[in-house]
């Protein structure tokens, strides 16, 4: 990601990703240092696209990390394996912080959806 980190990503099973390639910055995935509490989105589009999208859960709005293609060998999407909320599957000791709520829906919601879900989460007021 841009900056010092950390930065949002997906866990897609084979490595933690930010953008479609490990080896480079991924200039339009911003530091979430400032953040105390994060709204997260991975949003697994058809095609080879997925879309990264996060945003401090104390104001709105989201903002698009990453909307581009998936990194090699991950198109078509995989879907083998469980779906775990808030934690890896590798067993390191590489996550920080805590994972209080999560979801998943059918489909891919619109921009508008997101964007109603994160003024739903700012209006729980986190940290208050």
């Amino acid at each position: 990601g841009d900056g010092r980190g950390p930065w949002f990503g997906a866990d897609l099973g084979g490595g933690k990703f930010y953008c479609d390639n490990p080896s480079i910055v991924c200039s339009t995935n911003k530091s979430i240092t400032t953040w105390a509490f994060v709204t997260g989105m991975l949003k697994g589009h058809s095609g080879n696209r997925f879309v990264l999208k996060a945003g401090d859960a104390q104001s709105t709005p989201l903002q698009t990390m990453w909307d581009g293609a998936r990194p090699a060998g991950y198109s078509p999407m995989k879907k083998q394996g469980g779906i775990i909320l808030g934690t890896g599957g590798d067993g390191s000791n590489y996550g920080k912080g805590a994972f209080f709520e999560g979801c998943m829906t059918g489909g891919v919601p619109s921009d508008e959806i997101d964007e109603a879900i994160q003024t739903n989460i700012v209006a729980v007021g986190y940290g208050r």
